[in-house]
């Protein structure tokens, strides 16, 4: 979260020394909001899970999940759960709520 990533940067020289590194981990924390699940391909789950992220193998997601059939926003998974899809997290994953509505209803 922000707070532990501000705590490190007071602790610890080479961040504080490098703080677009620090500006990135910002960036890539959930806050605890929500979960994310990488399905790199290139990475392994040791790698992925090592830096609080929890990892999927993306050859059975793309099989559970069709990315041509979703939609950005919320959709339900073949067993009736919702999960809410960002196909570009640059664009969206951080974004706020009004973002995500036109005219009073969301996109």
């Amino acid at each position: 979260t922000t707070p532990e990533i501000m705590a490190l940067v007071e602790q610890k020289e080479d961040l504080r020394a490098n703080l677009s590194a620090a500006a990135h981990m910002i960036h890539g924390s959930s806050e605890n909001r929500f979960r994310i699940t990488y399905c790199a391909g290139g990475l392994t789950r040791d790698e992925i899970e090592s830096v609080g992220y929890h990892y999927g193998d993306i050859r059975q997601m793309l099989q559970r999940y069709d990315v041509a059939a979703l939609h950005a926003g919320w959709n339900n998974d073949e067993d009736g759960h919702p999960f809410y899809y960002v196909p570009n997290p640059a664009l969206g994953l951080w974004s706020t709520r009004q973002r995500f509505e036109q005219d009073g209803e969301q996109i």
